[in-house]
Formats: structure tokens, sequence, C-alpha cells
């Protein structure tokens, strides 16, 4: 009997210094020092600041990072608050596809692949869009097309989300070349190239006549072709369209700087993308 007494008596010994130690160990970590600091919540007021704010002003003059868009007309297309006439890079035959590719991606549902306006969502009850074609839009400045992608008109949603300001300039180039070929002349027309009904097109590429209808374009789209038919500039020939589209001429001083001979400036310019 006194040998189990002691056993137990060890046994309970032994758990009371197990509890002891956990204790410790459990108290130990319970130790506030800095857990437990003042501290600001944003938007909250404070006392601490005479004007009653937790938020401090930033410093005067200072830019957060990936927010200096110094090259101000490439960002906005404005020049003194008036849209600009020019690009803000050379456009190449890669600035010429990228904008393409956009444009295909994020335009032709409303304004077609021809920009006259009449997309497959707009004939679908959605509103009307704008026509390229018209003698309005066909003078308007390149910085109108930019500031347009960028920031909405009318039932036009903006782009900005979608669109980098590098990608928004391509299509706005594109754009330029829409207008080119929907209001051709025949002396536009390359050598070798004439106008050509999209259903010849079709059968050229080996596919049924029937494979694509003709789109509806403006009257005068090819000088003296029939209603309906398609002047089509071949990608070899397309490189005459930057003759159209100004390049530079805002920049009061210095060549365009290297990065933008490939069409694009550097990534530094498209911060968030």
């Amino acid at each position: 009997m006194k040998k189990s007494e002691t056993n137990a008596q060890q046994h309970v010994s032994r758990l009371g210094t197990v509890s002891l130690l956990a204790s410790a160990a459990v108290l130990s970590g319970c130790r506030q020092d800095m857990h437990n600091q003042p501290k600001f919540y944003p938007q909250r007021g404070s006392t601490f600041y005479a004007d009653g704010r937790s938020v401090r002003p930033q410093v005067e003059n200072t830019v957060a990072r990936g927010q200096l868009h110094e090259d101000n007309y490439f960002y906005t297309g404005m020049v003194n608050g008036v849209e600009g006439t020019s690009m803000p890079f050379p456009v190449t035959m890669d600035v010429l596809a990228r904008g393409q590719e956009e444009y295909n991606v994020f335009c032709t549902p409303c304004h077609s692949r021809v920009g006259n306006g009449v997309g497959m969502i707009v004939q679908r009850g959605y509103a009307r869009a704008g026509n390229f074609h018209t003698a309005r839009l066909n003078a308007a400045p390149l910085g109108h097309f930019y500031n347009v992608i960028s920031n909405g008109y009318g039932a036009m949603p903006d782009y900005s989300a979608q669109l980098t300001p590098a990608e928004r300039w391509s299509v706005v180039a594109y754009i330029k070349a829409l207008q080119l070929s929907q209001n051709a002349q025949d002396a536009d027309i390359a050598t070798g190239q004439h106008v050509q009904p999209l259903g010849e097109i079709a059968t050229s590429e080996g596919l049924s006549p029937s494979f694509v209808s003709d789109w509806l374009l403006p009257p005068t789209a090819v000088s003296g072709t029939p209603s309906g038919e398609l002047y089509v500039i071949p990608p070899a020939d397309i490189g005459k369209v930057a003759a159209h589209i100004q390049t530079p001429s805002y920049r009061d001083a210095g060549p365009v700087p290297a990065q933008a001979s490939t069409g694009y400036p550097p990534e530094a310019h498209e911060p968030g993308k």
C-alpha cells in the first residue's frame, strides 16, 4: 500500500511540474511589450495632429512610384488642353499590326471590322457606334480618338483598363489606316491590286462565296466602284499609311527617344499593365 501511495504522489508531482512549466510558457507568450502599441488606423481621425487627421499630406513635389507620367501627351493625347494631331512615337508595321489586333478584339463588336459603326451588337439593338468614315471623324485629330478610348464617349465606355497607353495609340494608328482604306481613290490602289467583292476574296482563299457578306460601306468608299465592294490593302502595302499619320511634332527639342524606334515606349511607361 505504501509503495502504491508513493507512486501516486510521484505521478501527481510530475503533473504539477509539467503544469507549472506549461503555465510559464503560456504566460511568457502573453508579454505585451510593443504588441499593444498605439497606432493610427487608415481614414480615422486623430487628436495627435492639429488638423485631426491620422493620414498625413504627401510631401510636396513627390510622385508615387509608377505615376510620374512625364510625357503628358503620351498619356493624355492633349496639348495645352487641345486634342493633339500627332503620334507620340513613329508608326511602324509592328504598331499597325498591334493596332489591328487590339481593334479586332475590343472595337469591332460596335464599330465593325471596317469602322462603319454597324458592328454585331449594334445590329442586335445596342446604341449606334461612331462611323469613322464621316467627314467629322475623318477630320478629327488623333488625340480625339485616344481621348475617347481612354475616357469613353456617350454610350461607349472607356477602355483604359483593357488597353495600355501604347496599345491605345496603336489602335488610333489603325483607325487612320481604316479611314484610308475605306476612302481610297483609284490612285491609292497599289500596282497589281484591284477592288474585289468579299465573296471573290473568300473564293480565292478556298472558301465558299457565302462565307462572308459584303460590308455596308460609305457610298464614296472607293471611287468608281460598285456599292458593297471593298478595296483591301495588302499587308505589304499598308506601310504607306504611316505617311498619312503625322510623326511627333509636339516635341519642342530633341529627337524621338531611341527606345521609341520599335513603335512602343519602354515598359516603364506602362505601370499597372
